[in-house]
């Protein structure tokens, strides 16, 4: 890693994408953390990426924007870390433009974006997505399909990509309460410890949940690997 190398983070206000700039920047690498300027909170991570000497990028979504803002920008590396709950799809929605929310509408449109403005460059950065364990074609989780919609792209669009499937992502700073996500991976964490004690230690790593900083760890770790280009990295190879 070196300060000649640029990396673009883009939902860098989530549980993960936080820790990803935090990560960026502990190994010296030029950061933009991209923040929506019609976010509620704003001006308080805008502050907290620049107390970490990452810049901040309020490039909106639609009309072509980000192919003309990583034109100006060349990044080395790019971090597709989108996400939402259903609920704040909702709420993102009728704040809005009172639109149906879907996971197409929201994750996949706007990962799409970043896809197409990256395939615009010249030399094409690294991109990472993260997607989720269980991602697959014809699943009929509407969240996941959504993942396998976004990752078709990637893989049809970029040739230097990096897709990243992880399990329930947990830890005890996240401040967004997903109930069903923190109820699964305490329930499938005491039962995959049970099962690594009878042996099925493989079950146990691909499945078992994994911290938002060590998630961070591993994508910023895979993005500067060479052997990690046009590879899918499951649960199991994060930790």
């Amino acid at each position: 890693m070196s300060t000649a190398e640029l990396a673009f983070v883009a939902g860098a206000t989530g549980y993960t994408g936080r820790s990803v700039v935090r990560e960026l920047r502990a190994h010296g690498v030029r950061t933009v953390a991209h923040v929506r300027r019609e976010s509620r909170e704003f001006e308080r991570w805008s502050t907290a990426f620049r107390e970490l000497g990452s810049e901040i990028d309020s490039t909106p979504w639609g009309a072509g924007a980000f192919e003309r803002r990583f034109a100006e920008l060349r990044p080395t590396h790019v971090f597709a870390l989108l996400g939402t709950t259903w609920a704040r799809a909702r709420r993102e929605a009728r704040t809005a433009r009172g639109e149906k929310p879907s996971y197409q509408s929201i994750d996949v449109a706007l990962t799409t974006e970043l896809v197409r403005a990256a395939a615009a460059l010249a030399h094409e950065p690294r991109f990472v997505f993260l997607s989720s364990i269980g991602t697959a074609p014809g699943t009929r989780n509407p969240y996941r399909a959504s993942r396998w919609r976004i990752e078709s792209t990637v893989r049809e669009a970029l040739d230097d990509w990096t897709l990243v499937r992880p399990s329930f992502i947990t830890g005890p700073d996240r401040d967004e309460r997903r109930l069903g996500e923190t109820l699964g991976a305490a329930t499938g964490d005491a039962v995959l410890a049970l099962a690594g004690l009878l042996g099925a230690r493989r079950l146990r790593d691909r499945y078992r949940s994994i911290r938002g900083t060590d998630l961070a760890r591993a994508l910023v770790r895979l993005a500067f690997d060479p052997t990690a280009r046009g590879r899918v990295i499951h649960a199991e190879e994060l930790r």
